[in-house]
C-alpha cells in the first residue's frame, strides 16, 4: 500500500501537521511516478496539490480520525521504518517474515520510495536497480505501507512516532555533506559527490545544481565506485548517455560540457583501491578514452600478487595490464592513440587546498600532496610528504575525505 502525506488545513492550520492517509487511491497516481524516476518540480507541485485534495476527500469518505501516523487500525505490534532506501525495506522484509501479525508502514521525507537504488545508482547500470522489484514485493504486502512527503523532526518527531509504534527503525543515510575540512573547499566549483550524483539521477534538491562542465580538467577525490561512477558520467560519449535514463536537463548540460581529462585521486596505492573491476573495466574499454595509470605508483606492486585475495590480484593484474600495455592488440593501441578523452587513476595524493582563482571566487587548481604508505596489510596507512602536486580544474568532486 502506498500513501502520500497532506495537510488537513480544516483541522491542522493552527500546527501544521501532516496527517497521512492510506488509500489505494493514491496506487494509481504513484505509479507513473515510480516508472519515471526524474519529474519536473512543477508536475510534482501540481500532483502534491491534488492528492491533497484527494485525500480530504477520502478522509471524509472514510472518517479517518487518527492522532499518530501508523496506518495499521488492526490490533498487533506496529513499527515504523525511517528511510525507504534499501536498509528500510529489507528490514521490513525480515519483520514481515518474522511475524505474521506485526504491520509495518516505512516512512521517507521524498514522495517516491527506494532511496539510493533510485536516486544513487548511476543511469548507465540499469540492472542494479532490478532489486526494486523485491522492494515492490514487500511493498504490495497488505501489512506493508508506505508513507512519503513525511520529514521526520518537522512533520513529526521521534517522541510522537514512539508513542504510536511498538518499535521505530532509523535506516536513513546521510543527508549531510562530508567536508574535507581543506582551505577552499567552499569554492564555486567544488561539489560533493552526493550532490553531483542527485542532480544527474533527478533527486529534487539538487536539480538546480549547476556544475562548472566548461572545463576541460575534472579531479574527483576518492577512488570507490561512485568516484568512477562520476568520472564515468563526464566521460562518457553522449551517444550512449542518450540510451540510459538520466535526467534530460544532466544530459543537455553534459552535451555541451568541455570536460576532457578527468583525474581521480585517492591517498593509498594501488592494492588498496576501493572500486571494483566491473566498474575499472568499463572505463578501460570507455569509446574515445584513454586510461592513465602512473607507472612509479605500481612500484612493488607485481610482487605482491601472489599473496592477495583472488578478487583484489584480478583488479590489479588489470591495472598492471594498462600500465604496461602487456596484451594489447593493434587495434586497442590505435584505439587509445586516437582517444580525445582521459581518465587518470592517481594513486598515493591527498587534497591540501582548493586554491582560488584571481577574484578569489572560484576554483582554479588542486593542491595536492604526495603520499608514501606505511604499515602492512589491514593496518597500511598513507603518510604525507613535503612533495607537492597541482592539478590545474573547473571542477572537483569531492567523494571521500583525502
Amino acid at each position: 500500500m502506498i500513501c502520500l502525506s497532506y495537510s488537513d488545513y480544516s483541522h491542522s492550520q493552527s500546527n501544521g501537521r501532516y496527517r497521512p492517509i492510506s488509500t489505494d487511491c493514491f496506487l494509481l497516481e504513484f505509479i507513473s511516478l515510480i516508472f519515471y524516476p526524474t519529474y519536473d518540480l512543477q508536475v510534482m507541485s501540481q500532483y502534491t496539490h491534488n492528492c491533497r485534495l484527494l485525500a480530504r476527500r477520502c478522509h471524509q469518505w472514510h472518517h479517518v480520525q487518527r492522532p499518530y501516523l501508523s496506518t495499521c487500525s488492526q490490533t498487533g505490534p506496529k513499527v515504523c521504518i525511517i528511510g525507504s532506501g534499501p536498509a528500510g525495506f529489507y528490514t521490513a522484509q525480515q519483520i514481515l517474515k518474522g511475524n505474521p501479525s506485526i504491520h509495518v508502514d516505512i516512512l521517507d521525507r521524498l514522495p517516491l520510495p527506494y532511496g539510493l537504488v533510485r536516486f544513487g545508482v548511476a543511469p548507465d547500470h540499469p540492472e542494479v536497480k532490478n532489486v526494486i522489484n523485491t522492494f515492490a514485493a514487500t511493498a504490495e504486502n497488505e501489512r506493508c505501507s508506505f508513507v512519503g512527503n513525511v520529514s521526520v523532526g518537522k512533520d513529526v518527531s521521534i517522541h510522537e512516532l514512539q508513542q504510536a509504534y511498538n518499535v521505530v527503525v532509523l535506516s536513513y543515510g546521510a543527508e549531510a555533506d562530508r567536508e574535507l575540512g581543506i582551505p577552499g573547499e567552499g569554492l564555486v566549483g567544488v561539489e560533493s559527490a552526493r550532490s553531483f550524483v542527485g542532480w544527474y539521477n533527478g533527486l529534487p534538491e539538487h536539480r538546480h545544481l549547476q556544475p562548472n562542465l566548461n572545463t576541460e580538467v575534472a579531479v574527483v577525490i576518492g577512488q570507490g565506485n561512485v568516484a568512477l561512477d562520476i568520472a564515468r558520467i563526464l566521460l562518457t560519449p553522449i551517444r550512449l548517455l542518450q540510451e540510459t535514463d538520466i535526467t534530460e536537463y544532466a544530459l543537455e548540460a553534459l552535451t555541451r560540457s568541455k570536460i576532457r581529462r578527468v583525474h581521480v585521486v585517492g591517498r593509498r596505492g594501488p592494492l588498496q583501491a576501493a572500486f571494483t573491476i566491473k566498474e575499472l573495466r568499463e572505463m578501460v574499454t570507455m569509446p574515445d578514452c584513454r586510461t592513465v595509470f602512473t607507472a612509479e605508483d605500481f612500484s612493488g606492486v607485481e610482487e605482491a600478487l601472489a599473496g592477495i585475495p583472488r578478487p583484489r590480484k584480478r583488479l590489479t593484474e588489470l591495472m598492471l595490464k594498462s600500465v604496461t600495455g602487456r596484451g594489447q592488440t593493434e587495434q586497442e593501441v590505435q584505439r587509445l592513440a586516437d582517444a580525445s578523452r582521459e581518465f587518470y587513476v592517481k594513486f598515493l595524493r591527498s587534497p591540501i587546498q582548493v586554491l582560488p582563482s584571481a577574484d578569489g571566487k572560484r576554483l582554479r587548481a588542486l593542491e595536492l600532496a604526495v603520499n608514501v604508505l606505511e604499515g602492512s596489510g589491514k593496518s597500511v596507512r598513507a603518510r604525507s610528504t613535503d612533495d607537492r602536486e597541482v592539478i590545474d580544474c573547473g571542477l572537483v568532486s569531492t567523494v571521500a575525505a583525502g
